[in-house]
């Protein structure tokens, strides 16, 4: 009965792991609620606030009650005049201000014929009564500012500040005119400045919060990918070691308590792999997954045969054919019924090919060629500039062959790949 013992020690040492594994899955759980809390708080969440409004604009109205004051203290001739293109100023001002914060409304043809009729007014008051009346032309330089963005900004602002002077030298003298010019001009470029800063701003803490998004996206997708095939090729390894060991147990007890060993092992590495893919650390090795797929299949009673030539890979380029490889037997051990898998590696001097193939029943999926192991791989391979297909294979069986860039400068010698072609199953 001491292979009982042994094998209730290792439960009972699977166990524990999962405990582990359990409280460090429940403090990352904690540790993203309270980050999640975090940015709901409104003290320490980076929001930008309510855009603007025309409303930030009206206070510069105040500009014209020297001309208000004027109508009311009988100084203006014709004030019924004066009275109607007061109003009709602000209505206009009130009007293009408020659609300049929508840049549909702001570019539409409706608000350029109301900044022309506001120009127009503003000439009229000005050259009609002068003094104060002429300040109307900075809060039209300001409407200004505030419609046009872009090229013709400059050269509008200039043409306005001359304009404005010229109408001030006309009605007033040339001492108010230069101060009158430069006041238009001013206002008209700030406003556009300060507006389209704020827009600009605006624009980047929204581009900002849709890469987070597309970040937090991507960082699903690749830990749902991570987690499929790990837990994938876990799984089917334990099942197959498992069933061998039920096998050897009544003839053969220490093959059998190897087995276990080996479910062991390779449960404590799933646990490993778990933690760190959730962490996002976790870097594959074709060379581990080479040897892990030759003890599968030998457990699967399926006849491993590995060729690897060629140069030396990048680390990314190993960890994308370990995944495939770690994919690809999992459907031979699972769904194939093989006798025989050929897993071949083939590294030229820009490009490498991994094939894997099987004399089994021409089927890599349950359903057919297109698992979601599959497809998850076909993407990740798409973005590294590889492909991957999937299929029949001519003559019998099932490929999976990747191809991807190599990333490699010397050529690996022939002694390391001898023995690998040549390795007996283990």
């Amino acid at each position: 009965m001491t292979w009982m013992r042994r094998a209730r020690c290792h439960i009972r040492g699977l166990r524990t792991e999962r405990r582990r594994w359990r409280a460090d899955m429940e403090r990352a759980r904690a540790a993203r609620r309270a980050a999640r809390k975090r940015d709901a708080d409104p003290a320490t969440a980076d929001h930008p606030g309510p855009p603007p409004t025309g409303f930030s604009l009206l206070p510069w109205l105040l500009m014209g009650m020297g001309s208000f004051s004027n109508l009311l203290q009988g100084r203006t001739p014709n004030p019924w005049i004066g009275g109607l293109g007061l109003l009709a100023f602000n209505s206009l001002y009130v009007y293009i201000t408020f659609r300049a914060f929508d840049r549909a409304k702001r570019e539409s043809a409706s608000t350029r014929v109301a900044l022309g009729l506001l120009a127009l007014l503003t000439t009229g008051l000005a050259l009609g009564y002068g003094g104060s009346w002429l300040m109307f032309f900075p809060l039209l330089g300001l409407a200004t500012g505030a419609v046009l963005r872009g090229p013709w900004l400059g050269r509008t602002g200039i043409l306005l500040a001359v304009y404005a002077g010229a109408v001030s030298a006309v009605r007033d003298d040339w001492a108010n005119a230069t101060s009158m010019a430069y006041g238009t001009f001013i206002s008209a470029m700030v406003t556009a400045a300060i507006l389209s800063l704020s827009e600009a701003v605006r624009e980047l803490r929204a581009a900002r919060e849709e890469l987070a998004r597309r970040a937090v996206e991507q960082e699903r997708l690749r830990f749902s990918r991570d987690l499929h095939d790990l837990l994938g090729h876990t799984l089917s390894v334990v099942v197959v070691k498992s069933e061998a060991a039920r096998r050897l147990a009544p003839r053969d007890l220490a093959a059998a308590l190897a087995q276990i060993s080996d479910i062991e092992s390779v449960g404590r590495q799933a646990l490993t792999e778990i933690r760190e893919a959730v962490t996002g650390y976790r870097e594959g090795s074709l060379a581990t997954e080479l040897t892990r797929a030759r003890s599968a299949l030998s457990a699967a009673s399926v006849q491993p045969v590995v060729r690897q030539s060629g140069a030396p890979l990048a680390p990314q380029t190993e960890a994308l054919l370990g995944w495939v490889v770690r994919e690809a037997v999992t459907n031979v051990v699972r769904h194939s019924r093989a006798s025989r898998c050929e897993i071949t590696v083939e590294g030229a001097a820009e490009r490498v090919r991994l094939t894997v193939t099987d004399d089994g029943t021409g089927t890599g999926t349950p359903g057919g060629v297109g698992g979601t192991g599959l497809k998850g791989l076909t993407e990740r391979l798409a973005a590294a500039g590889g492909s991957l297909t999937a299929g029949p294979a001519p003559r019998g069986g099932f490929a999976v062959t990747a191809d991807l860039p190599a990333g490699g400068a010397e050529p690996v010698p022939p002694a390391a790949t001898a023995p690998t072609a040549n390795r007996p199953p283990s």
